[in-house]
């Protein structure tokens, strides 16, 4: 079934349309994940056991530079989206490369960033603080990997079948989880650093 020509090439057809919302449903099972890796995380947050706490190893201008990137690489994610919907194969993947060379940015200082934690004494053995922030911030570095395996995937697509109503439903659908990863930093940036650094 086609539906009326002003429609996104992503909601073409009713397959795609029942892929999104499929995807849409995925999401609220992600965000229930997040939200008990959250209220662990704040359970957990002030038993640090003699080890150091989160304004300890905090470094506020490399998570300023985290962020930056992460959500710089939501805003490509949208551009390349946009280019689709103007059958711009060009302008889709190099904005989607950009998206992938930033989320690939962003993984080299969330390792570092570990690095330093445990360079300070912090594992995720040193305290019920430091488990659950390896735990948060490692599940949410592993989704980013995912994304970045993801979607070099479906630009592989994209290079041999061009845009389709199945290729733009594939890499709509990887947007979306994309910017729900950005969503979830925010939240990690609020919650898990400034509050850390400000206590």
């Amino acid at each position: 079934m086609t539906s009326h020509t002003t429609t996104p090439l992503e909601y073409k057809t009713q397959q795609s349309q029942m892929n999104i919302l499929g995807f849409w449903i995925f999401l609220g099972a992600e965000i229930v994940l997040f939200s008990t890796l959250f209220a662990s995380y704040f359970v957990l947050e002030h038993n640090i056991a003699g080890g150091p706490a989160g304004g300890d190893i905090f470094v506020l201008k490399d998570v300023l530079i985290e962020t930056f990137l992460l959500l710089t690489s939501s805003f490509t994610s949208g551009l390349a989206i946009h280019a689709m919907r103007n059958h711009d194969k060009k302008g889709l993947l190099i904005w989607m490369i950009a998206t992938l060379l930033l989320g690939a940015g962003f993984l080299y200082m969330e390792i570092n960033e570990f690095l330093h934690f445990i360079h300070e004494g912090a594992t995720i053995q040193t305290s019920g603080f430091t488990a659950a922030l390896f735990t948060l911030l490692g599940t949410h570095g592993a989704h980013v990997t995912f994304g970045i395996v993801w979607i070099s995937l479906l630009l592989v697509q994209l290079v041999r079948r061009g845009i389709t109503e199945k290729t733009s439903s594939k890499l709509f659908i990887a947007s979306l989880y994309w910017h729900f990863l950005d969503v979830v930093w925010i939240f990690i940036f609020t919650f898990v650093y400034l509050k850390g650094m400000v206590m």
